[in-house]
């Protein structure tokens, strides 16, 4: 697989990403299966190294499943169109758990307090990275932005590529990028796709940059487990058939959140998108630009609509590729992911099914229940693995949704659900601890713990018990028949949290601000289409720019439509025009 398909999307697909490059288990068919080890390492103004590729990053804290989203949201694995009540094309966003009477995100007033003039007029002391090419800095940003105290300074990982082309006068400033999770290191993104892999004319103007936001990676990262710990968390049983395994769920979010706060009772507070938003303001100070200009992918869509909220006045050009609404509440945003990847699984079926080895049959509508079967097996009998570990149903479950967001990934899970059906759980085991960020060695990464807090700081709790999820039990399934009762019950995680959520759902209108171009995919497993509308619609300069495709996110996904529609946008402020849709 090429390098356009490494490190490109969401924080949560750079680890299935590293892992369906290597290929080496899981029965890679495609002839690029090809890659680099990570080089990156603690100590160096860099996120922690993960291993060789092949060694799984991934997605979000929740036992059996991860991704993006808000408050215990099973995403971005890692914020859609489909059944069961989800926005999807040519449909109006809104409905339940989208008030249309949602506050309003405010900018903050323009005259810098005393107090933060420190953190604005820092220099950065930049140093050459372990990974050639890049150099690395340290940024020093307040603890809590109401209250800053240089004891309780964060210190965030800064690195940078210079801009590649020859002669000053073309340089365009700095380009900031962001994979998403929330939990995603921007400094792996960079210094492995990125500033290797985005379009060489936009290399040749940018100094591309990345900061890994606060609680991430090699910025202060949150921990909550230790390694066998969070092996047993990823194996508890998420779809509870009575009181027992209900009680044993219940206990493994509740032992995990009492694990962060005593393991990252500092940071726990202050890790929010609005914290982390400012503090890339900062960073744009220390870089001497006058305006920011951005990438995000996944949740970093909304690190940077969250930006332009903030600080109007200073967006300069800013991409937000597969975008998150902020309006929503977290048990619409969980519904409609449910429903997303349930649109993402029929594409797959589908497919699967015009090809004589499909292990689900040769029927689309009945593969649903055939996996279900699967997963009901594993339930009652885990599947051997060759290993002490065996494949419970939860983490067949992550395994599966791995591949989705990625169709490249399709012929990989073919091979994996080939093998379980003759009880070797090996290969969907593989793609499960791709996406927790776990390596050969049993290790676990920070993208998890990290994904979980900045989630239930940022929106109250889906549900609070599980009577509530057992009320919402239907409208998940219908979302979904075959991932509705697991994602309903990963829905509870925030439930437990510490700490008091510091955000509610919001509107971003963003006053003043250049033009911002929202791009959606229409069957984006994680982030629906119906959400980049909204979110277009809210920016009062917003841009939509649709691609017609499978897959998470849109930008280097090989739609040269998409491709030069955002290049043309970042390197002459031109946006496309108003309705364009590629595929």
């Amino acid at each position: 697989m090429d390098s356009s398909r490494l490190f490109r999307t969401s924080g949560t697909v750079i680890a299935a990403a590293a892992l369906l490059i290597s290929g080496s288990a899981l029965g890679d068919t495609s002839p690029r299966a090809t890659a680099a080890p990570r080089a990156y390492g603690p100590g160096d103004g860099q996120a922690p190294s993960a291993g060789s590729a092949g060694e799984g990053r991934g997605g979000r804290g929740l036992p059996g499943l991860g991704g993006f989203g808000a408050g215990g949201t099973f995403a971005g694995l890692g914020r859609l169109g489909g059944p069961g009540g989800a926005s999807g094309p040519g449909q109006a966003a809104g409905g339940p758990g989208r008030p249309g009477d949602a506050p309003l995100l405010t900018p903050l007033p323009t005259d810098l307090p005393a107090s933060l003039r420190p953190y604005y007029g820092q220099k950065l002391a930049w140093h050459p990275c372990r990974t050639s090419g890049f150099e690395c800095a340290t940024l020093k940003a307040p603890l809590d932005y109401d209250d800053p105290r240089e004891a309780d300074d964060l210190k965030l990982a800064v690195s940078r590529k210079k801009a590649t082309g020859a002669g000053h006068a073309k340089r365009l400033g700095s380009l900031m990028v962001n994979p998403g999770g929330p939990g995603g290191s921007a400094v792996g993104y960079l210094q492995h796709f990125a500033g290797v892999g985005y379009p060489a004319a936009v290399r040749a103007q940018y100094d591309m940059v990345a900061m890994d936001p606060r609680g991430v990676a090699g910025s202060e990262p949150v921990t909550c487990l230790s390694d066998a710990e969070m092996d047993r968390y990823t194996e508890v049983d998420q779809t509870p058939d009575d009181a027992g395994e209900t009680g044993e769920l219940v206990a493994a979010y509740s032992h995990f959140a009492d694990g962060c706060a005593a393991r990252s009772g500092k940071v726990l507070g202050h890790v929010s998108t609005i914290e982390a938003a400012r503090d890339m303001d900062v960073l744009r100070a220390a870089l001497d630009d006058a305006k920011l200009t951005y990438v995000g992918a996944s949740y970093g869509t909304f690190l940077g609509a969250t930006y332009a909220g903030l600080f109007p006045s200073r967006v300069g050009r800013l991409v937000l590729d597969g975008a998150l609404d902020p309006s929503l509440d977290s048990e619409r945003i969980n519904r409609d992911q449910t429903a997303g990847f349930q649109t993402a699984f029929v594409s797959f079926a589908e497919d699967c099914a015009r090809r004589k080895d499909c292990p689900l049959g040769t029927d689309p509508a009945a593969a649903g229940d055939r996996l279900s079967a699967l997963f009901k097996k594993a339930d009652g009998t885990p599947l051997a693995t060759g290993k002490s570990r065996r494949l419970t149903e939860s983490l067949a479950t992550t395994g599966v949704i791995t591949a989705m967001y990625d169709e490249a990934a399709w012929g990989l899970l073919r091979n994996a659900l080939r093998a379980a059906f003759q009880g070797d759980g090996a290969q969907l085991l593989r793609l499960s601890d791709a996406y927790y960020e776990r390596d050969s060695r049993g290790s676990y990464q920070n993208l998890m713990y990290a994904n979980a807090a900045v989630n239930c700081l940022d929106l109250p709790p889906a549900f609070r018990s599980p009577a509530g999820v057992r009320d919402a039990l239907p409208a998940f399934r219908k979302a979904s028949p075959v991932f509705g009762t697991p994602l309903a019950w990963a829905a509870l995680t925030c439930g437990y949290w510490p700490v008091a959520a510091t955000g509610t759902p919001h509107r971003i209108p963003a006053p003043g601000a250049a033009p911002i171009l929202v791009v959606g995919t229409t069957r984006d497993p994680a982030t629906p289409y119906g959400w980049a509308r909204s979110l277009a619609s809210q920016l009062s300069s917003g841009r939509l720019l649709t691609y017609d495709g499978d897959g998470h996110t849109a930008y280097t996904r090989g739609s040269a439509c998409i491709d030069n529609a955002i290049n043309t946008y970042l390197l002459t402020s031109t946006p496309p025009p108003a309705g364009r849709k590629c595929s």
